[in-house]
């Protein structure tokens, strides 16, 4: 839009007035990352997100224009990402439940040569349907085993020719393609967000759901045991504190021995097991027992009658005299 000019084309001049309000009617302004996005898979998500988020194609020079005449914090800062075809959104919502939403809109598409893998490229085992022929010269230079049965090529074994991240071959793109193999993830990616005048770059408005949930059923579990600790009662841990307390209390009685219906007997078991321990430890008492100890043990009052029963020499005159 220069200076000079008087008029402008229609497009461009509602492009720039909408560019003018949607910032001050939204809280969240996003700038978006396109990869392998076709435009006939904007149309769905626009359906999607009807009435949560306007989504905006602009140019950036359009773009720029636009912005630099807003008074809103951040604006500048965002405005210097601006490159090309530019892909705004605007809604209310989170920045970080908006790529969320987002994250879940990939769609894999069929690959082309010189792509770069998004996923590991897994060919399975299989009847492919194939006619030999040909073909079977792509199979081989892909390193695909294979076999011919029933008229059509069988794949022998699950077979990975292409990892994430590494580029797929023209060949590979097209013998892909006849399997029905698609390892191109088409995705939105929030390139930056600018929120309550803080503009989030890209890798900060990742959010890794499930470890975030797991994160804050920790923390659940760290409250509720802080609160139970110091005796914050609430709705979730009302029970348990309260049988804290009980037995707290029951402890409490039975140390103090304080008698109650329910801790009566375990008392009367304290005291006796203490009673037991006192009296082992008494020294004891020989001195009351010595004389009926030693009246049994003498053996010295059976004595005389051992000895008279054991002397023969009473009898030896009479056997005498019977020998005379």
């Amino acid at each position: 839009m220069h200076e000079n000019r008087t008029t402008y084309p229609k497009r461009k001049t509602q492009m720039y007035q909408l560019l003018q309000d949607l910032p001050k009617k939204y809280n969240v302004t996003a700038l978006v990352r396109l990869e392998k996005v076709r435009a006939s898979q904007l149309l769905p998500l626009r359906k999607k997100l009807l009435g949560e988020v306007e989504i905006v194609s602009i140019k950036d020079k359009v773009a720029k224009k636009s912005l630099e005449k807003l008074d809103i914090p951040g604006i500048e800062k965002l405005k210097e990402k601006l490159t090309g075809q530019c892909l705004f959104m605007f809604t209310n919502m989170s920045p970080f439940k908006l790529n969320v939403l987002l994250g879940k809109n990939k769609v894999l598409l069929t690959a082309r040569g010189g792509d770069i893998a998004s996923i590991d490229v897994v060919v399975p085992p299989k009847n492919t349907g194939i006619a030999p022929g040909p073909m079977l010269t792509e199979f081989k230079e892909n390193k695909i085993p294979t076999k011919i049965d029933q008229g059509t090529i069988w794949i022998l074994k699950e077979t990975t020719p292409v990892k994430k991240g590494e580029p797929i071959s023209a060949k590979l793109a097209a013998l892909l393609g006849k399997l029905d193999i698609k390892p191109i993830e088409a995705k939105i990616i929030l390139n930056s967000a600018l929120s309550e005048g803080i503009l989030f770059a890209e890798e900060e408005l990742v959010v890794d759901v499930e470890k975030f949930k797991e994160k804050l059923i920790q923390a659940a579990q760290e409250a509720k045991s802080l609160s139970i600790e110091i005796g914050y009662i609430t709705p979730d841990n009302a029970e348990q504190l309260i049988s804290k307390a009980a037995q707290s209390a029951r402890s409490l009685s039975i140390e103090s021995g304080f008698l109650t219906d329910e801790t009566n007997e375990q008392i009367l078991q304290k005291a006796h097991g203490q009673a037991q321990n006192i009296a082992a430890k008494l020294p004891d008492e020989p001195k009351a027992d010595a004389p009926a100890e030693k009246a049994d043990a003498e053996p010295k009052a059976d004595a005389p009658a051992e000895k008279a029963d054991a002397e023969p020499k009473a009898d030896a005159p009479a056997e005498k005299a019977d020998a005379e």
